[in-house]
C-alpha cells in the first residue's frame, strides 16, 4: 500500500513536473516571455505583444512539441532494447538503425556534388534529408527483420545490429573523405541533432510515428515482465517469443527510425532515462516503468532543449552536445554503482 501511495505521488509529481517544463521551455529563449503570456496564447487568447505570440506559436510551441515527441519516443525505445536483450547499456539505436539514417544522409550530403545541380538542390532540401534518412533506417530494418526470422538467439541479432553499425559508419568514412569542407558542416549539424526548424507538417508525421510506435510497446508491456526472467521462462509460460521480438523490434524502429529522420540521431536520453526510472521508482515491473520512462523522457528532453537554447544569449547549442553532458555522467554512475552491489 505504502508503494502503490508513493507511486501515486511520484506520478502526479512527474506529470505537473512535466506540464510546467513545457510552459518553461516556450517562455525561455533569446527573448524571456512572460508565463501569463504563454498561457494566454497557448489557450486561445492573444498575448499582449504580437511578436511575442508570432515567436510562441511559430517556433518555440513546435519545437517543445517535438521535444516531447523525441524525449517519449528515445526513453521507450530504450527500455525496449534493453529489456528484450537484457542489457542494461543497450539504446534505441542498438540495431544500427541510427547507422542506417546516417547511411542515407551522407549519401545524399556528401554524395550530391556527383548528381546533376537540379537533383542534388531536391536532394539537400528538408524533405529530401528526411526521405534519405528513413529510406537508411528503413534499409537497416527489413535486413533486422529478414535476419530475426531466421535466428533464435536474440543476442546475435544485437551483434548483428552492431555489425550494421560497423559497416555503416565505415562507408560513412569512405564518403567523408571525398568531400568539401561545406559538405563535411552540413553532415556534422545533422549528426549534432535539431528540434527546431520542423513544420506543422512534419509535426503531425512524426506524432503519427511516434504515437503508433508506442501504442505497440504498451501491447508489450506484459509480454516484457515474462522476458525479465528469460527466454526459455517467458516460452514456459506461453509466450509466444519470436512474436513478442518481432513486434519490440517493429516498435523500437518506427520510434527511433522516424525521431532519426526528423530530429538526427539525439544520444544517451534513450540509454539513462529507463535506469533513472528504475532508480526512482524502485520497480522492474513495466506497467510502471512504461508511463514513469514516458514522463521522465520528455521532461529530461525539454530541459536538456531549454539549456541549449542559452537563454538570454542568441546562442544555440546542438542539443547532442547537452543530451550527452548530462546523459554521460548518469551512464558511468550507474555502471560504477552496478559494480559496487555486486562486489
Amino acid at each position: 500500500m505504502a508503494n502503490k501511495n508513493r507511486n501515486i505521488l511520484l506520478f502526479s509529481a512527474l506529470a505537473s513536473g512535466l506540464l510546467f517544463l513545457f510552459f518553461l521551455n516556450i517562455s525561455l529563449g533569446s527573448i524571456r516571455i512572460p508565463f501569463r503570456e504563454v498561457y494566454t496564447s497557448l489557450t486561445g487568447g492573444q498575448a499582449s505583444r504580437s511578436t511575442w505570440e508570432y515567436i510562441i506559436i511559430n517556433y518555440r510551441l513546435p519545437k517543445a512539441i517535438t521535444a516531447v515527441l523525441v524525449g517519449m519516443g528515445l526513453s521507450i525505445s530504450g527500455l525496449l532494447m534493453q529489456t528484450l536483450f537484457r542489457n542494461p547499456l543497450a539504446g534505441p539505436y542498438v540495431l544500427g538503425l541510427s547507422s542506417g539514417a546516417s547511411l542515407g544522409v551522407a549519401f545524399v550530403i556528401l554524395g550530391a556534388g556527383l548528381l546533376p545541380p537540379f537533383l542534388s538542390g531536391i536532394l539537400l532540401s528538408s524533405y529530401g534529408v528526411v526521405l534519405a534518412s528513413t529510406l537508411g533506417s528503413s534499409i537497416v530494418l527489413l535486413a533486422i527483420l529478414v535476419i530475426s526470422r531466421r535466428l533464435r538467439d536474440t543476442m546475435t541479432i544485437l551483434i548483428v545490429g552492431l555489425m550494421f553499425g560497423s559497416f555503416t559508419s565505415a562507408v560513412v568514412g569512405v564518403l567523408t573523405y571525398f568531400s568539401s569542407a561545406e559538405q563535411l558542416q552540413k553532415f556534422t549539424f545533422w549528426s549534432m541533432g535539431s528540434l527546431g526548424n520542423l513544420s506543422w507538417s512534419s509535426i503531425l508525421i512524426l506524432t503519427v510515428c511516434v504515437v503508433i510506435g508506442l501504442l505497440l510497446s504498451l501491447f508489450s508491456v506484459k509480454p516484457l515482465n515474462a522476458l525479465l526472467l528469460g527466454e526459455n521462462y517467458a516460452q514456459s509460460m506461453g509466450l509466444n517469443f519470436k512474436r513478442t521480438r518481432l513486434i519490440i523490434i517493429i516498435a523500437t524502429s518506427i520510434l527511433a527510425g522516424s525521431i532519426t529522420a526528423y530530429a538526427g540521431p539525439i544520444a544517451f536520453i534513450g540509454l539513462a532515462v529507463p535506469h533513472i526510472a528504475k532508480l526512482l521508482f524502485q520497480t522492474s515491473n513495466h506497467s510502471i516503468l512504461y508511463w514513469s520512462t514516458l514522463l521522465l523522457g520528455a521532461a529530461i528532453m525539454l530541459i536538456c532543449d531549454a539549456i541549449s537554447q542559452m537563454p538570454g544569449t542568441n546562442i544555440t547549442l546542438p542539443i547532442n552536445a547537452i543530451t550527452s553532458l548530462l546523459g554521460a555522467p548518469i551512464v558511468i554512475w550507474l555502471i560504477v554503482r552496478k559494480r559496487k552491489m555486486m562486489g
